[in-house]
């Protein structure tokens, strides 16, 4: 067995026992289990969409059922507008408000951690730059400028992913930073670079695996931030008319009158459906917090 196999053999064996070791410390978390078990439960729903309830649940004009009837056996909970099963689009709905969530949290998270790493490391006038237009985002509120960018842009799923991404990084910018000025500190960083490692080998090889923990609570804290803003953005029209997502219903049913007209059920299940996804995301963030950073002492 050569050396470089017998490395790579040692690396893997050390990922299993990490990932071993962070599972075995999760599952102390009943917390955290929950929403783990509630968001593969919703993503197994979402997956089975088109087999559970079928391609046509969106079509208006062969809807089964009359308009805004309430829910019964035919209907568990009730139909719209339109005479559509809202169960069918609660359902359908949840591969486009996930999908939205996934992505635009990816995105976000993804520039905030180049621009932290970039920032943490080179430091100066160029972090100081980096910094001062952090801030200007920071400061500037997330919902108004999404709504900006996804009113100056067309209207689709592709634009309300971009809008929340490039609008929502700067919290995991600065964090990223924080943690890479305390990774480039240790004496290892200084070891690489008398060796001869340039700046793309230390922020790849050195900064990037330690600071993966922090961006992966991060990202599971961001994604119900992402779904909550989608369900803002479909709510006040600015998402896409051709895709059924739970903000959508929601807008469906205020211009339907649902609110004035007492149709609760048109109402709650897109409403709890978007609130139970948020809470199972906030809850695998915070486990994921307390297991990588026990001095956090989220309770469980």
């Amino acid at each position: 067995m050569t050396t470089a196999t017998t490395a790579s053999s040692l690396t893997w064996a050390r990922r299993r026992d990490s990932v071993s070791r962070f599972w075995r410390s999760y599952r102390t978390h009943r917390a955290g289990l929950f929403g783990l078990g509630a968001l593969v439960l919703i993503a197994l729903i979402a997956v089975a969409a088109p087999l559970l309830v079928g391609d046509d649940v969106q079509s208006v004009t062969n809807a089964p059922g009359t308009a805004l009837e309430r829910p019964s056996v035919e209907f568990p909970l009730g139909t719209d507008q339109f005479g559509r099963s809202l169960l069918g689009l609660l359902v359908w709905g949840a591969r486009i408000s996930l999908t939205v969530g996934l992505l635009a949290a990816a995105l976000s998270v993804a520039i905030g951690t180049v621009v932290g790493i970039i920032a943490g490391h080179y430091g100066g006038w160029f972090q100081t730059v980096l910094m001062r237009v952090t801030d200007w985002f920071l400061v500037m509120p997330t919902l108004v400028l999404a709504i900006v960018l996804a009113t100056v842009m067309s209207r689709s799923v592709w634009t309300v992913v971009i809008a929340i991404g490039v609008t929502s990084w700067p919290t995991t910018a600065r964090l990223v930073r924080a943690q890479t000025i305390a990774v480039e500190s240790r004496p290892y960083i200084e070891r690489a670079k008398a060796l001869g490692g340039g700046h793309g080998h230390i922020m790849s090889r050195h900064v990037l695996p330690n600071v993966m923990p922090l961006v992966l609570a991060q990202t599971t804290l961001g994604i119900s931030t992402a779904i909550l803003t989608e369900a803002t953005l479909a709510f006040l029209g600015l998402g896409d008319p051709t895709v059924v997502s739970w903000g959508g219903m929601l807008q469906d049913a205020r211009e339907a009158g649902a609110v004035s007209s007492g149709h609760w059920w048109y109402l709650a299940p897109p409403g709890l459906a978007i609130a139970l996804v948020a809470l199972a995301f906030t809850l695998c963030g915070r486990a994921i917090e307390s297991v990588l950073n026990p001095k956090l002492g989220v309770a469980r």
